[in-house]
């Protein structure tokens, strides 16, 4: 039998695809300075490795990733959480390495599942379909005796018919079936993440490796699982996981795009936003200006607090402030 995913297109899901396709063209238009790129594919590879990794209970920070894959110790972290952001490491450099890819087999998935599980499994063998039962969070996955045939059938479809579908469909699709059918005994979750960016890169939507998803799913985890479950419960109607997923897309878009901005500032000087500088930047970027008591208030933090997330930014040319002494306000510099 072939897999038939079942969606419908509906408005709200046409408007998130059109969203995310000008967002996209936005920041592929500024890609023409190249000067920026590494910097954020490096930020990038780390928010990933976090936030997928956090998805399952790692508890290093972004710093300490950031750390990680700087190839520095840290003296606190236990073995097994150092070991699982660094196999997330390893397995982004695999995907991108595989980015170009036409076909992807079997034996694919299973060097993707040994890089990511190696020496961190709680059960079964990284590399090997599961031989045994088990249960996920209420969801009884089917069988092992019915985990190849599934995955022969999810991977002929991905192989050819996925590319019927804008990538945003495809990869949502891809990471939702792949979770179902969850073909190993332990790190199916970090394993279908990495596919559904894998399917990104594929498709040429993200060809610089810039957008880090994983965050959309880590910030809020219980909407994150409740959108696979409700799939299920829908009868394996995909039209509402489709809209998580592609609002998910254009979040994330929406943050590239201001960290691209912060990489192009009018100092010459990059810089790599801090979570809480991001969530400034989106507070500027929907109030178009903000006193600096709306800001304290609306961050919960000290003024303080608030200037040392400002500081740099103006410094950067990434914020400014207009108006008198008394009557400021900030807001993003036009460019």
């Amino acid at each position: 039998m072939a897999y038939h995913p079942q969606f419908r297109i509906t408005p709200r899901l046409l408007s998130l695809v059109e969203e995310v396709a000008a967002l996209r063209e936005r920041i592929l238009a500024a890609s023409v300075e190249l000067s920026w790129i590494p910097a954020l594919q490096k930020d990038t590879r780390s928010r990933n490795a976090h936030a997928s990794t956090a998805i399952e209970g790692n508890p290093l920070t972004l710093e300490q990733v950031r750390a990680l894959e700087e190839g520095r110790e840290l003296a606190a972290a236990d073995d097994r959480s150092r070991r699982e952001v660094l196999n997330y490491f390893a397995g982004l450099r695999f995907v991108e390495k595989n980015a170009a890819k036409a076909v992807v087999r079997h034996d694919d998935l299973f060097e993707l599942h040994r890089i990511l599980a190696a020496e961190v499994m709680d059960q079964g063998e990284a590399g090997r379909y599961r031989s045994i039962q088990v249960s996920v969070g209420g969801h009884m996955p089917p069988a092992p005796t019915d985990v190849s045939p599934l995955m022969f059938e999810l991977l002929e479809w991905w192989n050819t018919k996925s590319a019927e579908l804008s990538p945003v469909l495809s990869s949502a699709i891809l990471h939702y079936r792949f979770e179902d059918i969850h073909p190993f005994a332990d790190g199916n979750g970090r394993t279908g993440r990495a596919l559904a960016l894998w399917e990104l890169y594929r498709r040429g939507f993200d060809s610089h490796y810039i957008f880090s998803i994983d965050e959309y799913y880590w910030e809020d985890r219980p909407a994150y699982y409740a959108a696979l479950q409700a799939v299920r419960k829908e009868g394996d109607d995909l039209s509402a996981w489709l809209e998580y997923g592609a609002e998910g897309i254009r979040q994330t878009l929406e943050k590239v795009w201001l960290r691209v901005q912060a990489l192009q500032p009018k100092s010459g000087e990059k810089l790599v936003l801090r979570p809480k500088q991001e969530h400034l930047l989106r507070l500027l970027s929907d109030h178009g200006s903000m006193a600096p008591a709306e800001i304290w208030a609306a961050m919960q933090i000290s003024r303080q607090g608030a200037m040392d997330l400002l500081n740099p930014l103006m410094e950067a040319g990434v914020v400014e402030k207009i108006g008198g002494k008394k009557t400021g306000r900030y807001t993003l510099c036009k460019r």
